[in-house]
């Protein structure tokens, strides 16, 4: 058994633009910074949130620099998956170019509760969309799905799958799910991201039970995207976002 216990992004963060977090930008990059990380994804959550980016606010990414307290910030979105059809939230598509890393997410407050066939078909179709790199929090238990097929989906189109720390405390249920996308994952060498999907500054970077979920299923530490700074901005290189 090896041992992982860090990561150098974080792909997953909030703060007060998100109408429900709690630090700005320069926060959680000092806290990125005093924990060790080389970046960050901003990930603000899409319009159809309530309080959250409006489709227009997006263009505003571009002003943010490309370092702050010296973290590589990495501009995104949180989307909302919000619907059947795996449609996402709409945003000009002069903001498009401003997004590194895309989350395509289920939330109860933006998405029905259907069957579990019906949710699988939407992370599939929200995964084929092009500015989505990422599923995340799919081990939601609320909106019960089929691991496999969206796995399989994940490793057709080379995308990734979240392993999300805060689901363990904000989602109940949550921990089986993940470890049956992680044993997917595993089978089928599809890679993953670790976030903390951090709402306050104290969270960012730390994501120690997906770790050891991770761990005890003994996941291939190659197969953890974020692990280094390196292979994560490569896979952006790779795919145009940067």
């Amino acid at each position: 058994m090896y041992n992982y216990q860090h990561i150098e992004v974080d792909t997953h963060t909030h703060t007060v633009l998100s109408g429900h977090a709690w630090s700005t930008l320069n926060e959680n990059c000092i806290a990125a910074s005093s924990r060790g990380l080389k970046g960050l994804c901003l990930t603000e959550h899409g319009p159809a949130m309530d309080h959250s980016l409006n489709s227009f606010s997006s263009c505003s990414l571009g002003m943010i620099p490309e370092f702050v307290h010296g973290i590589r910030v990495f501009t995104g979105m949180e989307f909302n998956i919000t619907n059947f059809n795996g449609d996402i939230d709409h945003i000009e598509p002069v903001s498009h170019k401003h997004i590194h890393f895309g989350i395509a997410s289920m939330h109860d407050v933006c998405m029905p509760l259907g069957t579990k066939k019906q949710h699988t078909e939407a992370y599939i179709a929200a995964l084929n969309n092009p500015l989505v790199d990422i599923l995340g929090h799919p081990g939601y238990a609320y909106f019960p799905n089929d691991p496999e097929p969206i796995v399989l989906e994940a490793k057709r189109l080379d995308k990734l799958i979240e392993i999300n720390n805060n689901s363990f405390r904000a989602r109940k249920g949550s921990e089986e799910n993940c470890l049956r996308f992680i044993r997917y994952c595993k089978q089928y060498g599809v890679r993953v991201c670790v976030s903390s999907d951090a709402h306050f500054d104290s969270m960012v970077g730390v994501v120690p039970r997906a770790l050891k979920l991770l761990m005890d299923a003994d996941f291939p530490a190659e197969l953890i995207l974020n692990r280094t700074y390196d292979d994560f901005a490569g896979y952006l290189s790779d795919r145009g976002r940067i």
